[in-house]
C-alpha cells in the first residue's frame, strides 16, 4: 500500500510547479527540524562545534539548516520522472571529463562521495551524463519504501546494489562499471579503521581504497552542492591511485585518510549541507577515552 501512495505523492508533485515544490519542501524541512529529538539536535550541534571551533550560536543554525534541507531534497527525489527528461536544468558537472578519461581504459572506477548535497540526485546525475554508475545502497526495512526509492534511483540510470552485494560490485567493476561509494558514515570497529577527520580519530570505512587497490582502478571524489537558487553543481576531482605495496594495510589507510581529507575540505566549505544528525563518532568513544567525545552524547 505504501508503495502506491508514494507514487500518487510522486504524481501530484510533479503536477506542481518547482517554485511550489521548493516552498513545500522547505515547510517539510522546517516540521522536520520541530520533531527530531532533542537529544539527536543537541548531538549535532556540538559535532559542528567540535568539527569547526564555532560558537553556540552558529551551529545551531548550521544543524537547523542541515536538517531542514531533507524537505527539498525528497521533493526533488519525488520529481525524478520530470528531472531525468531535462537534467541539465537541474544538475551540472565540474570534472566530468576527468571521470570520463579515467574510465576509457573500460576497467571502472570508485567513485568516493558523502551525505552532501542531495546525494541522490548525484548517481543519477552521473549516470544521466553517460556514465554507467552502479550506486551502493543500504535496504530499507519497510520493503514498499524499499521498492519505491530503488526505482527511482534506475529511473535515473542508476544500477542498484546493496552493502552486502560485494561480489556484483567487483562483478560491474570488471565491466567497466563506475562503484559509487558513501564514505562519511560510522561503521563497526571489526570493519572499519581509525583515522583522522576534522582532527579527531574517527573510525573509517576502507571499502573505496580497497576494491580501487584490488582491481587496480582509479579513485575520483565526488560533491554535491545546492546553491540559494536549488540548482545542483556536482564537483568531481581526480583521478586518484592506491599505493600497490608489500604493506596492503597501509596502503589503503594512506588512500582512506586522503578521501576524509577531501570530505573535510568540502564540508569545511558547505558546513549547512553534511548530514550532523548522524553520530558519526559512536563506535569509537569508549575505546578512546583520552578523547572528551562525552560531550556528543
Amino acid at each position: 500500500m505504501l508503495y502506491y501512495v508514494l507514487k500518487a505523492i510522486s504524481w501530484l508533485v510533479c503536477c506542481l510547479p518547482r517554485g511550489g515544490c521548493e516552498v513545500l519542501g522547505q515547510l517539510l524541512g522546517n516540521i522536520a527540524w520541530l520533531v527530531v529529538p532533542q537529544k539527536r539536535k543537541n548531538m549535532a550541534i556540538k559535532q559542528i562545534k567540535m568539527c569547526l571551533g564555532i560558537d553556540d550560536r552558529e551551529a545551531v543554525c548550521i544543524a537547523k539548516e542541515s536538517t531542514v534541507r531533507f524537505g527539498p531534497m525528497l521533493f526533488e527525489v519525488l520529481r525524478f520522472p520530470l528531472i531525468k527528461k531535462n537534467p541539465q536544468r537541474y544538475v551540472h558537472i565540474e570534472g566530468l571529463e576527468k571521470l570520463q578519461q579515467g574510465m576509457a581504459a573500460g576497467k571502472g572506477a570508485v567513485i568516493a562521495a558523502a551525505h552532501s548535497g542531495n546525494w541522490e540526485l548525484m548517481g543519477g546525475a552521473f549516470a544521466m551524463a553517460g556514465i554507467p554508475l552502479v550506486g551502493v545502497a543500504m535496504k530499507q526495512k519497510d520493503s514498499a519504501a524499499d521498492r519505491f526509492i530503488n526505482e527511482y534511483r534506475t529511473m535515473i540510470g542508476m544500477h542498484i546494489t546493496y552493502k552486502t552485494g560485494v561480489r556484483e560490485m567487483f562483478a560491474m567493476l570488471k565491466k567497466g562499471w563506475a562503484i559509487g561509494l558513501i564514505m562519511d558514515q560510522d561503521t563497526n570497529r571489526h570493519d572499519g579503521i581509525v583515522l583522522d577527520f576534522f582532527g579527531q580519530p574517527t573510525n573509517t570505512t576502507p571499502g573505496a581504497a580497497s576494491m580501487a587497490r584490488f582491481q587496480g582502478v582509479p579513485i575520483f571524489t565526488s560533491f554535491m552542492h545546492r546553491d540559494e537558487k536549488g540548482f545542483h553543481t556536482l564537483l568531481v576531482e581526480g583521478p586518484f591511485y592506491v599505493e600497490k605495496t608489500q604493506d596492503k594495510r597501509e596502503d589503503i589507510k594512506r588512500a582512506t585518510q586522503l578521501i576524509n581529507k577531501a570530505i573535510e575540505e568540502h564540508v569545511r566549505k558547505y558546513p549547512e549541507e553534511w548530514f550532523w544528525l548522524h553520530d558519526r563518532w559512536k563506535s569509537i568513544r569508549e575505546e578512546y577515552t583520552d578523547i572528551d567525545f562525552t560531550q556528543l552524547d
